[in-house]
């Protein structure tokens, strides 16, 4: 069984949804159903969407959360009923010990990511820079770890004008 770890964008437009699903289940399929063992920390976004694919694919994925407060704090309430279910779904749901969400949290539940797994897909439009613990960053580690990256940005991926990681 392969460990494949997500890092990528959280604010995606709605039309980005399918196109990322898309190109993520080509990435999985590559490896058979119920080979995939994920390791993600659940943001938002692609985190979320690695989350259902894997699941697709009769894989199982385990959680790493940033912080205890994470849900309360970073989930919008109208999507913690989403989040819940990817929780309950998830093999195994760890935290980095972080009481409170914020970028060292971040950092280090991506650290704790990288750690755990075989390779990484990115869900990146290739744009460099962002902060500490961003996708952009997480590419850089991923690569001075020497572990292999896939980035996926497929055509009608696009991210919104919030701020994004």
């Amino acid at each position: 069984m392969i460990r494949i770890g997500i890092t990528g964008h959280v604010h995606l437009t709605t039309g980005s949804t399918k196109p990322i699903y898309d190109a993520i289940l080509t990435v999985l399929r590559e490896y058979g159903d119920g080979c995939v063992r994920g390791v993600t920390c659940l943001a938002d976004g692609a985190d979320q969407i690695f989350a259902r694919a894997v699941l697709a694919t009769s894989g199982s994925y385990e959680v790493i959360l940033p912080a205890f407060d994470y849900r309360d704090k970073q989930i919008r309430p109208e999507a913690q009923p989403d989040f819940d279910e990817l929780v309950r779904n998830a093999t195994t749901v760890s935290y980095t010990g972080h009481a409170r969400s914020g970028d060292d949290a971040y950092l280090d539940a991506s650290l704790e990511m990288l750690r755990r797994c075989d390779r990484l897909l990115a869900v990146w439009d290739g744009r460099a820079g962002g902060r500490s613990g961003g996708t952009a960053d997480v590419v850089t580690r991923a690569r001075t770890m020497r572990l292999p990256v896939t980035v996926i940005w497929p055509d009608g991926a696009a991210r919104t004008g919030a701020a994004t990681i």
